[in-house]
């Protein structure tokens, strides 16, 4: 009889240390994600249609918070002041301008200090709609970008909200480089 309570000890035992170790790896595994996404991260929502065709509403994606912004990479931005919708809204838009460029947009050819910038991006049946209009897809500008500062645009150029309207943006207020959408599954892909 006294070996049978020893076993039954035994294995109350072992159920204990088990529930401990699984809550103790829980805590372990929740505080790396809660590293991982405050430091290295961030899981973002795409939230209308200003980045459309290459972003659509509602899209989930992965952005890396430690990077040096280059042309033509999509970047996840405070919203400036002037422009927010609501307190602490986030833009997504792709970077256009770095700090010194001569930014030129005339009749839908942008130019970055004197040369053509491609943006085959831009190839999409919104631009085709708003030249078979007779408008033009890009509003014609000049801009000089200060130094500490990038000028972002949305790749729905005709109703995105961007530094066309609220001016460059500080480095500072770039969050993070988007390099990964994994929402919805069967449009995952890498940027």
């Amino acid at each position: 009889m006294a070996k049978t309570k020893r076993k039954k000890q035994a294995e109350e035992e072992s159920l204990g240390k088990f529930l401990f170790d699984v809550v103790v790896m829980m805590a372990v595994f929740l505080g790396i994600f809660y590293l991982v996404f405050t430091f290295v991260l961030s899981n973002n929502r795409v939230d209308g249609g200003s980045m459309q065709p290459t972003l659509e509403n509602n899209q989930r994606l992965f952005a890396i918070r430690h990077f040096t912004p280059k042309r033509n990479e999509i970047v996840v931005l405070k919203a400036p002041k002037a422009a927010q919708d609501a307190p602490g809204a986030l833009y997504i838009k792709r970077v256009i301008g770095l700090p010194g460029d001569k930014l030129v947009s005339k009749n839908d050819q942008l130019y970055v200090n004197g040369k053509r910038l491609s943006e085959p991006y831009l190839n999409n049946q919104y631009k085709r709609a708003a030249n078979h209009a007779g408008h033009t897809y890009t509003n014609n500008f000049t801009y000089k970008v200060p130094k500490g500062y990038y000028y972002v645009m949305g790749d729905h150029r005709d109703i995105s909200k961007d530094s066309h309207i609220f001016g460059p943006v500080k480095r500072a207020n770039l969050i993070g480089k988007v390099f990964f959408r994994y929402w919805p599954l069967n449009q995952m892909q890498g940027y």
